[in-house]
């Protein structure tokens, strides 16, 4: 008998593992370029253009090509059979209306992969690729929320400083290589499941000219001329190729060339799922570039783009507000997060201001991706006081509140959270208590509630301890960064107890690069007229420098609170009643 129940039990867990381990279907895409038997089919959704033009270039620095009329259907589709065209074609579209400025030629926003010029314009051509991949049986890797451990990062940052000992610096290929500092190494000695970049959609890097006049614009606030970070997205089924082994930020170079991008961050991403590591997108699907040339603002800006009675576009904060409600757009971006998931095996999205997004449309977004991948991860920054609503939804959230009543308030140093020992006006023992439930007052489960100290947006954590204890303030001067980060006792103190109640809350916990070891952001030296050098940096989203930089010689340094962290991460991992608890599991004492 006992025999019979191992071999059922054996079964079982076969038919279980093999139908977690069921390959992933690719889906098409209604638009760009398709290979087809003796050529290639070209399609561009264009409704109240009344020409356009596909456009073939020989070289990559031309500005005209061949010229081919291409065919309007009733649906405002346009199409064009190229014969004998192969693959590495770079192509775009000359469209002539309304709506259409026929002196630039705009690529396709369907491009899967594309050659970009570095200026603020982001002059691009769509490539055509064979964007086929050996897989060797990789699915997604699909782990519980409670359960996830999210390291958020910047995919260049923690491989291009001289300490990570990588290879191939700043780059996807970077991020995987063996017996280095950074990237994969660090994130398996630290033993977090879950990685979320920062975005890797093909976005403009350079911004229009520092203290110049461009087109009606003047640039007085970026010396850098440089997006970081990368939330200005262009094309959104194209990886970013500045990331590739060929990458380079020379001015008017151009990257992507040969379209290395598509199979270098697919291989970063199967060597993630290998160590167990679930891997999360930063994706922006409310807004697009101010500056450059997008193609969805050549294309039909009323049918893409919100605007308002003089038909100028409509901006929140970063840049020109997508449509979103719009079918169109609407299909265009769940199109691109399916692409993402089919053919790269992304296993979730954390969304850049989703309150922006209507309630219909981030139901939309929830119940078509689950329809892939029921157990996708989906979070988002549900400002405004929406973290309730999206969570009723279905989707988790950053929560403000958890950073805030341990911190303190965000702008006013004065006003501090519980890690000082007291709690704000506003605030009590309770609302700690809420905290470590998974702030059940706001999330309808804990599996909703995104946990931080510290993310890319404002001071880092350390930072902010520094200030709101008058250590520091913000316009101090920083000579020396390693002697800057060095923990006196207080601080080791704060530090540990924030990591201690974030990774043994209920709920999600995410971790910034670097704050497992009390990192700063202080403004580098560089060749840019910035009269802020030296100080304390809290939006370092145009730095692509030392300020932003991981330098791995500090883990060394503060190694107490790395240890710290890492053994709080097993802790986490090794017992479920830090994540899987309920209410009537905890007894709070005094």
């Amino acid at each position: 008998m006992n025999n019979l129940i191992k071999i059922f039990y054996t079964i079982s867990l076969i038919i279980m593992i093999s139908s977690c381990m069921q390959p992933i279907t690719k889906l098409g895409l209604s638009y760009g370029a398709f290979l087809r038997p003796g050529g290639i089919e070209f399609k561009i959704y264009a409704p109240n253009s009344d020409k356009v033009k596909l456009v073939i270039f020989e070289k990559v620095d031309d500005e005209s090509g061949n010229e081919y009329p291409m065919e309007k259907l009733e649906n405002g589709d346009w199409t064009y059979f190229l014969k004998n065209a192969p693959l590495g074609t770079m192509y775009g579209y000359r469209l002539t209306g309304p709506w259409n400025d026929e002196n630039v030629i705009v690529a396709d926003p369907y491009s899967k992969a594309t050659v970009t010029q570095n200026n603020w314009r982001h002059v691009a051509k769509s490539l055509v690729i064979d964007a086929s991949f050996d897989w060797e049986g990789d699915t997604w890797t699909n782990i519980h929320p409670r359960d996830l451990i999210i390291y958020e990062t910047h995919v260049r940052d923690m491989t291009v400083h001289k300490s990570s000992n990588a290879t191939a610096k700043g780059s996807y290929l970077g991020f995987i290589e063996k017996d280095q500092n950074g990237g994969i190494e660090h994130l398996k000695s630290l033993g977090v499941n879950a990685v979320q970049f920062l975005p890797l959609w093909d976005f403009a890097n350079f911004e229009i000219p520092y203290k110049q006049d461009a087109d009606g614009m003047y640039n007085d606030w970026n010396p850098y001329e440089r997006n970081h970070w990368g939330y200005m997205p262009t094309f959104f089924m194209a990886p970013e190729s500045y990331y590739a082994t060929d990458g380079t930020d020379e001015p008017l170079a151009w990257n992507g060339t040969d379209g290395r991008a598509i199979s270098e961050m697919k291989s970063m991403v199967k060597s993630l799922h290998k160590e167990g590591m679930a891997v999360i997108l930063d994706v922006v699907v409310n807004h697009i570039s101010n500056y450059d040339w997008h193609p969805l603002k050549y294309i039909d800006k009323t049918v893409y783009f919100k605007l308002d009675k003089q038909g100028d576009f409509l901006s929140q904060c970063c840049g020109n507000l997508l449509a979103s409600d719009h079918q169109p757009v609407r299909d265009y971006i769940i199109e691109s997060l399916k692409y993402w998931m089919t053919d790269y095996h992304i296993d979730g999205f954390r969304f850049d201001q989703a309150h922006l997004l209507s309630a219909e449309t981030a139901r939309f977004i929830i119940d078509e991706l689950k329809k892939i991948n029921p157990n996708v991860i989906i979070y988002g920054e549900a400002w405004n006081d929406r973290e309730a609503e999206f969570s009723k939804m279905g989707w988790g959230s950053f929560n403000a509140k958890f950073r805030d009543v341990l911190r303190g308030d965000l702008h006013k140093y004065s006003d501090k959270g519980f890690l000082f020992g007291n709690f704000r006006d506003s605030e009590s023992l309770k609302n700690l208590q809420s905290l470590i439930l998974g702030t059940p007052n706001i999330y309808q489960s804990s599996a909703h509630a995104v946990n931080f100290l510290e993310v890319h947006d404002d001071y880092c954590f350390n930072d902010y301890l520094r200030l709101s204890s008058s250590r520091n303030s913000k316009d101090d001067i920083i000579d020396d960064p390693m002697r800057h980060i060095e923990l006196d006792d207080d601080l080791l103190r704060k530090n540990k107890l924030g990591a201690f109640i974030l990774l043994t809350s209920q709920g999600i916990p995410i971790i910034h690069q670097g704050q497992d070891w009390a990192h700063s952001q202080i403004i580098a030296e560089t060749d840019a007229n910035d009269p802020n050098v030296g100080k304390m940096d809290r939006n370092p989203y145009n730095k692509d420098n030392e300020t932003n930089w991981v330098n791995w010689l500090e883990k060394e340094q503060n190694k107490e609170l790395a240890d710290y962290y890492s053994g709080l991460i097993d802790l986490r991992r090794t017992h479920t009643e830090f994540r899987h608890a309920t209410k009537k599991d905890f007894k709070f004492q005094g």
